[in-house]
């Protein structure tokens, strides 16, 4: 039998509803140990119906051979252990119950025919004595597990949260049991080696460790470095790790396990938990439409769930095996033959190198899997705007270039359509440093793909350079200049959507008069109308006002904008005729494009851009 999965529990209890839930929501009646054991008061009712701790049966069943999975786990005490299993609906259905008296090891196994569409497994313990929990796994059949990984962790300027998942790795028995190498592609000044707690942390995981100093070249450049020395190493996957995120430990070992057990090589992705709301399970198994090429969630009724109110036995959307195109890269396995078969990132800095790369998994019969258990703790993008700063550009240019690669429309169906109107958007919201950055994306697009490696050292510092010549993109404390209350005729809204169907197309037209139409007062440029909370400077609210300081974050600083009839016009124009020239030109491009697409993604090619040398990874 091996072991795929272990029962584990958190070092912070904030976090103990993501390991375990009880029928009473009585979670205190549990009182954890170590990592790995935990103890139950007389008379306690516990369930692990829970994120971390229940088996994802459904993805197991659909992706491996595996006919039968065992629970098996130490106890202590006298009381019952229950296993109980879920279809795609949601409904449970008790399979066994065992009485235990004293110290035993129970074991229980489930099939995992019919789960395919859907399904959990999960054991409950009733306490009739106080009850050690002892260590506890999932296991199965199958041919020997032996996979091993590389787990590449991509920084810049993040030291202190990458020599706490340093930590974090070192100092897990089940990781180690995995893990080939840790490599810290290091694109920052704040290095990581000089971090307080490195040695500490470099002690643990020893010659496992390689810091690999280099230009910073984004997420692309750091993850294709990453990819170079895992297959280097001879790892048999490589996991690709974001910077800034706390991470499971347990999580690695799952996928390693789960990817040595898949019937065909398999990516296996991690779901994203905020980290500031540490129980908000923010991301899970993400697609790509190919009506406007943009990415979402897999399942319609996705939707943000607390795990420390909600219950994952009552949350029915998570009970059916959704279908992913790809996954995020903050957390991220790939097999090693994968890569070499397929190619590294494309050169995109950031942005959508993940959702093109698992769309050309896809295309090459590499399937995503996005396994629940698997996940870590990240800034979520409500925490952080980065469709306004100087990442427009790459969210522009990305979108576009993945669409002529692998859309299956023709002209890339309503992508261009889709990111015109984006750009109105933000020209009615006031953010023409993101519009003339969007504008700039589409005219490297239309240059051809010989400007993706050419440009990967240079343009984000011309972009921030840019950024000085826009109001907007400088930040301004919240009296500086003072704010004034929101004039009585322009108060903010409480709608929480933006107008929709025929009041949308009313809405843009009176906006659109309003920018055109009416002039600004020179006395706007010197002092907004109002101050708005983050939240509340959505695009439907801001063309309301002439000048308005939008807050940024809990550091009470803020973006101002002002209303540009100039700017609006000539930003409008050239957006309207670099979308028009794209789409007439559409079939050229999109040749040129996927013509070079597998020497873009060619380790030789990242080799001359990053600037080693063969054998030097």
């Amino acid at each position: 039998m091996i072991t795929v999965q272990h029962v584990v529990y958190p070092t912070d209890l904030d976090k103990l509803p993501l390991y375990v839930e009880s029928p009473r929501g009585a979670t205190s009646s549990i009182d954890v140990v170590s990592r790995r054991t935990a103890r139950l008061v007389a008379g306690s009712d516990v369930s692990f119906a829970s994120y971390f701790n229940a088996f994802p049966l459904m993805h197991w069943a659909a992706n491996t051979a595996v006919k039968t999975v065992t629970l098996e786990i130490e106890l202590a005490g006298r009381g019952q252990v229950r296993l109980v299993r879920t279809d795609a609906r949601g409904h449970a259905t008790r399979l066994e119950a065992v009485r235990f008296d004293g110290e035993q090891t129970v074991r229980l196994d489930v099939a995992t025919a019919s789960s395919a569409d859907g399904g959990w497994c999960w054991f409950e313990i009733t306490a009739s004595t106080d009850v050690e929990i002892g260590p506890g796994r999932w296991e199965v059949d199958g041919p020997s597990a032996d996979g091993t990984v590389t787990v590449a962790v991509t920084t810049f300027n993040k030291p202190d949260y990458c020599v706490r998942t340093l930590r974090a790795l070192g100092t897990d028995d089940d990781v180690r049991q995995v893990l080939d190498r840790v490599v810290v592609v290091d694109q920052g000044t704040q290095k990581v080696a000089a971090e307080p707690g490195f040695e500490e942390a470099r002690e643990g995981l020893g010659d496992r460790l390689k810091i690999v100093d280099q230009p910073n070249l984004g997420g692309s450049g750091g993850f294709s470095r990453g990819m170079l020395e895992a297959v280097a190493q001879g790892s048999t996957h490589v996991m690709l790790l974001d910077d800034d995120v706390a991470v499971e430990p347990e999580s690695i070992f799952r996928a390693v396990r789960f990817a040595d057990a898949c019937s065909r090589p398999t990516i296996v992705g991690g779901h994203m938990f905020d980290m500031y709301r540490p129980t908000n399970l923010h991301a899970v198994s993400e697609i790509v439409q190919q009506s406007n090429f943009m990415w979402g969630p897999a399942d319609p009724d996705h939707r943000l769930v607390d795990f420390s109110d909600e219950s994952l036995r009552a949350t029915r959307w998570l009970h059916r095996r959704p279908r992913a195109d790809y996954n995020g890269w903050w957390m991220c396995l790939i097999p090693t033959a994968v890569v070499r078969e397929i190619g590294l990132s494309m050169p995109y800095f950031i942005k959508w190198d993940d959702a093109e790369y698992g769309l050309r998994a896809k295309a090459a019969g590499v399937p995503t899997v996005s396994l629940p258990g698997v996940a870590l703790w990240h800034i979520t993008w409500q925490d952080k705007d980065d469709a306004i700063d100087w990442q427009a550009y790459f969210h522009a240019r990305n979108r576009v270039v993945s669409g002529l690669i692998h859309s299956g429309e023709e002209h890339g169906g309503a992508l261009l359509a889709d990111s015109s109107r984006l750009n109105l958007k933000h020209l009615l919201s006031m953010q023409y440093y993101a519009v003339t950055l969007r504008n700039a994306a589409l005219r490297d697009v239309l240059k051809g793909p010989g400007e993706l490696h050419a440009t990967m050292g240079t343009r984000l510092g011309e972009l921030r350079a840019l950024a000085k010549e826009f109001g907007e993109a400088r930040s301004y404390t919240v009296d500086a200049p003072a704010p004034v209350p929101a004039r009585e005729d322009v108060p903010p809204t409480a709608r929480k959507h933006g107008p929709r169907g025929a009041a949308l197309a009313v809405f843009t037209l009176r906006s659109v008069a309003r920018q055109l139409l009416v002039p600004v007062r020179p006395e706007k440029r010197s002092r907004p109308d109002a101050q708005l909370e983050r939240g509340q400077g959505v695009w439907w609210e801001l063309p309301r006002y002439d000048s308005v300081l939008v807050l940024a974050g809990e550091d009470r600083t803020g973006n101002w904008y002002v209303r540009d009839r100039k700017a609006f016009v000539a930003l409008w124009r050239e957006s309207l005729a670099l979308h028009r020239e794209l789409k007439r030109r559409w079939p050229e491009v999109q040749k040129a494009y996927r013509d070079q697409a597998s020497a873009l993604v060619a380790p030789s090619a990242w080799r001359a851009t990053i600037g080693i040398t063969d054998g030097e990874d």
